[in-house]
């Protein structure tokens, strides 16, 4: 499996990480995820200016083609019938909402959020892209603006103060509303916050009047089409990210976003996927089986690393059970291969030590392509020694991203 890439440590500027710790958290008090505080790590993680001109264009070539698919899959399925994608990719996903069969859109997809992980040689990979209501933007301003307050940088990062032109670019014109779940929603301080940076309302579906707005920025777990909020909008507004593009954020339709990418946009792709299996085919499930545990095993209908076996670290029994779910629905899993994530150094009962990251940047794209990537992201940091899941849900932080 190879040893994780172990990324350098900024210079901390003599700095204790004991009362750099403290102050983060004095300083970050009011950002809350869920009912607790947001757990930030005062180390930040530096990205070199190469390195990230590389994402830059990658992440934006990425979600454009997945926005071409989102399209193609409510319109004539040109990429089925040409052979590149089996139909069954598309018809078996539950994210799939047939009655948007034949709607055109200027864009499906304004706001994505992409999930990177950094192999052992360095590179980074796509492990994940959430299409449908991407978070954390706000926890990634709030780590910036933390963070530069106990450090003082020889070399600044690249600002990241450009989020709202970003946001309004996917917007786009009109009178927009911001839509919550309201406070059962874990990520509402998010939603406040963005509401007050676009100086938007923020409304909850009971209170919301489409007929008074041009455009929804959805951030309700209410995401599907038949679901009380979807009927309520369908058709009266534009709505930001569209429903229905849950097809493109699927874990199997993961397998063949490189297809995607060449198929769509005639171009090679500048930033690969983590390897990810189509259990539905025969072949593919057989040589899954063979060597199950070497590989990460997931739900394809599932969320937040619940239900995922990381099968090198797993117990034997957990292991002997997925290979039985998966020969007997391999369509309800996707394998993909285990990436080591890669280290950094993060502050653990006042020490420094390493733990597992990962990336999620974002990504914006407005009217006829045009398109912007939020500089660094947020990384995401398993808490736990050896912990390979980075979820907020389960023990998981965060730290500023630094592209210098």
């Amino acid at each position: 499996m190879g040893n994780p890439f172990r990324e350098g440590t900024p210079d901390l500027d003599g700095h204790d990480p004991a009362a750099l710790a403290d102050a983060a958290r004095v300083a970050a008090a009011d950002v809350t995820f869920g009912d607790e505080p947001f757990l930030l790590d005062p180390v930040p993680r530096v990205i070199s200016a190469a390195d990230w001109s590389a994402l830059d264009a990658g992440l934006l070539q990425r979600v454009r083609a997945l926005d071409a698919f989102c399209a193609d899959v409510y319109g004539e399925r040109r990429i089925v019938r040409d052979g590149v994608m089996p139909a069954r990719v598309i018809e078996t996903t539950d994210t799939l909402e047939p009655a948007l069969r034949g709607t055109s859109l200027d864009r499906w997809i304004g706001i994505a959020g992409l999930d990177l992980v950094r192999a052992p040689d360095g590179r980074f990979l796509v492990l994940e892209d959430n299409l449908r209501t991407p978070s954390g933007m706000a926890y990634a301003v709030a780590a910036r603006t933390t963070t530069l307050l106990l450090l003082q940088p020889e070399r600044a990062p690249v600002p990241v103060d450009g989020l709202r032109d970003m946001l309004r670019l996917a917007l786009g014109d009109g009178r927009a509303v911001l839509l919550t779940d309201g406070a059962s929603n874990t990520a509402y301080w998010e939603h406040r916050w963005l509401a007050d940076l676009l100086e938007i309302p923020l409304a909850e579906p009971s209170g919301l009047d489409p007929t008074r707005v041009d455009v929804v920025y959805r951030r309700t777990n209410a995401w599907q089409l038949d679901s009380e909020v979807g009927r309520l909008l369908h058709g009266r507004v534009r709505v930001v990210n569209a429903y229905g593009v849950g097809v493109g954020d699927d874990k199997l339709a993961h397998a063949y976003v490189e297809d995607m990418v060449r198929y769509y946009l005639g171009e090679d792709p500048l930033v690969r996927s983590v390897r990810t299996y189509d259990l539905g085919r025969p072949e593919v499930v057989e040589e899954a089986l063979d060597r199950i545990e070497e590989l990460v095993v997931k739900p394809r209908a599932g969320y937040g690393g619940e239900g995922v076996v990381i099968c090198p670290h797993a117990e034997p029994e957990d292991v002997a059970r997925i290979r039985d779910e998966v020969r007997a629905t391999p369509e309800d899993y996707v394998a993909q291969e285990l990436i080591p994530l890669s280290e950094h150094a993060t502050v653990i009962d006042g020490e420094l030590v390493l733990r597992h990251v990962d990336l999620r940047p974002f990504v914006f794209l407005g009217p006829g392509g045009e398109g912007r990537v939020y500089p660094g992201g947020l990384t995401r940091v398993a808490l736990d020694e050896g912990a390979l899941v980075v979820n907020s849900s389960q023990n998981g932080g965060a730290k500023d991203t630094w592209v210098i």
